[in-house]
C-alpha cells in the first residue's frame, strides 16, 4: 500500500502494476530527450521513466501528500518536481525546447489536458499515457463514426494518434468502474498552414454540438452555408466530415467572413 491517499476530488486511482507501468515508459519514443510527467501520484512510472534516461524528466503534481512522497522516495533537483495545477501553467516556462508529456492521467480533467496540449501543439512534439478507454477511442476515431466528435477532429488535425493497449481495472488503487487505454499521439511533420485556430476550433465546436443538425442549420449563427463555395457543405453533418475537410471549411468559412468585413466597409 502507498502511503498517499488517493482524493476523489483530483480523479487519482494510482497505479500499482509495475507491468503496465514499464510498458507505458516504453510508449514514449526514442525522439522523447525532454519529457513532462502529469500527476505521477506515487512515482509507479516515474520509476520506469528514469530508467530511460532523458535528458530531462519534469514531474507535475497537484497533489502536496503526493509531492512529499516523491520527495521522500526520489532524488530530484527542486525544478523537477513542480508543485501545481498543470492546466495553469505556462508550458513553455517549464522546459526549453520541445517535450513529450506522459502521465497516467485523472479522468476528470483528460480532456482538458489534451485542449492544452493543442494550445502548446508547437512544443509538445508527442503524448503518450493512460486515458479512460471511452476517451481513447473517441481520440482515434475516424469521421462517420458515432464515437468521432470534437476531440477526434482537434487533435488528428494536428498529431496522429494511436491506440496502443486496454488497460484492466485491476492494476489501480482504488480500481476505477471504468476500462482504461494507452494511447500516443506523434505530432504531425507537416501542420496546416494560414488556419485561424481559433476559428477551427470555434466551427468544430459548433458543428459538434448540434451534431443531429446539417452544417446549413448548425453553423447558421457563424456564416450562411447557401453561398458558394460553402453550400457544398450545407447539406452534410458534423461526423461526416474529416480533420482535413474541417481545416477546409474553415479557410473557405473565413474567407466569407473577410469578404463580407471588407464589403461593409466599402
Amino acid at each position: 500500500m502507498s502511503e498517499v491517499r488517493a482524493k476523489k476530488h483530483l480523479g487519482q486511482h494510482f497505479l500499482i502494476d509495475p507491468n503496465t507501468a514499464r510498458k507505458i515508459a516504453s510508449t514514449l519514443s526514442n525522439q522523447a530527450v525532454r519529457v513532462i510527467e502529469i500527476g505521477p501520484g506515487t512515482g509507479m512510472l516515474t520509476r520506469f521513466l528514469l530508467e530511460r534516461n532523458f535528458n530531462r524528466l519534469v514531474l507535475v503534481e497537484i497533489d502536496s501528500e503526493s509531492v512529499i512522497y516523491l520527495k521522500t522516495h526520489f532524488q530530484f533537483q527542486e525544478q523537477d518536481l513542480i508543485e501545481g495545477d498543470f492546466l495553469k501553467m505556462d508550458l513553455s516556462a517549464l522546459m526549453e525546447g520541445e517535450f513529450t508529456v506522459t502521465g497516467n492521467f485523472p479522468y476528470n480533467i483528460s480532456s482538458q489536458i489534451l485542449f492544452k496540449v493543442l494550445d502548446f501543439m508547437h512544443i509538445v512534439s508527442e503524448l503518450s499515457g493512460m486515458f479512460q478507454k471511452e476517451v481513447a477511442e473517441r481520440i482515434v476515431a475516424r469521421h462517420g463514426n458515432k464515437t468521432y466528435g470534437i476531440l477526434s477532429v482537434l487533435i488528428q488535425i494536428y498529431y496522429e494518434p494511436e491506440y496502443l493497449f486496454t488497460v484492466n481495472e485491476t492494476v489501480f488503487n482504488p480500481p476505477p468502474k471504468v476500462k482504461s487505454a494507452v494511447i500516443r499521439l506523434t505530432r504531425k511533420a507537416f501542420l496546416p498552414e494560414n488556419l485561424n485556430k481559433e476559428l477551427l476550433f470555434k466551427v468544430v465546436k459548433t458543428a459538434f454540438n448540434q451534431r443531429r443538425k446539417t452544417l446549413r442549420n448548425a453553423l447558421s449563427g457563424l456564416c450562411n452555408l447557401q453561398e458558394t463555395p460553402l453550400d457544398k457543405w450545407a447539406s452534410k453533418r458534423a461526423e461526416q466530415l474529416s480533420p482535413a475537410e474541417f481545416v477546409e471549411l474553415t479557410k473557405e468559412i473565413e474567407n466569407k467572413l473577410t469578404q463580407r468585413s471588407n464589403t461593409s466597409l466599402e
